[in-house]
């Protein structure tokens, strides 16, 4: 895999090798991954809520058993 920028550098793919032959004659030029993750990728990642973690019960509150 490859990933390819076009020359107006609008679009940003990841293509297979010999897509990025083809592409490449086109006139596209090989980028880094790194931009193609902070681009395309991460654009479409939410941003990540914090989770609240719950405390289990023991057994004994679970089911109000008393010894």
């Amino acid at each position: 895999m490859k990933c390819m920028m076009s020359v107006d550098k609008k679009h940003i793919q990841r293509v297979t090798d010999d897509k990025a032959k083809d592409l490449f004659h086109e006139g596209w030029r090989y980028v880094p991954k790194a931009i193609w993750k902070e681009k395309v990728r991460d654009i479409n990642k939410k941003e990540e809520s914090k989770k609240v973690k719950k405390s289990k019960k023991s057994k004994s509150k679970k089911w109000n058993i008393f010894y």
